[in-house]
């Protein structure tokens, strides 16, 4: 078993990404917003040119603005090398810049799932 957790740096993409995800037989996956340094890092400077008297909107950043973590379990190598053409076929190449980043980590010991989630 693997977890696989990938880097989404679109949120446009998302809903075509879990599409494409369920067509390959991914039954399930969370997804977390999530923010990066380098985005963190951007975020503060431009805080560094906040107005005398900032409204509230000053302070809210758009859900769209931040990445999308997703994880999901894969139960073999041949799954998770599904997960990887599937995901960029709709990201493009991960070698590219400012598509993502997929990390497959083995997972020896998975507790919560059942045999009638596919896995």
């Amino acid at each position: 078993m693997y977890l696989v957790t990938f880097v989404l740096h679109d949120p446009d993409l998302l809903e075509e990404l879990l599409d494409a995800w369920n067509k390959i037989g991914v039954n399930g996956a969370t997804v977390l917003f999530s923010s990066g340094m380098g985005r963190i890092q951007q975020r503060r400077a431009l805080n560094e040119d906040m107005p005398l008297m900032p409204s509230l909107e000053n302070f809210y950043e758009a859900p769209q603005t931040f990445s999308r973590t997703l994880f999901t379990l894969a139960k073999d190598d041949a799954m998770t090398d599904k997960i990887l053409q599937a995901t960029q076929s709709v990201v493009g190449d991960l070698n590219q810049p400012n598509t993502g980043i997929l990390i497959v980590t083995p997972a020896p010991r998975v507790h919560g799932i059942s045999s009638a989630d596919g896995l």
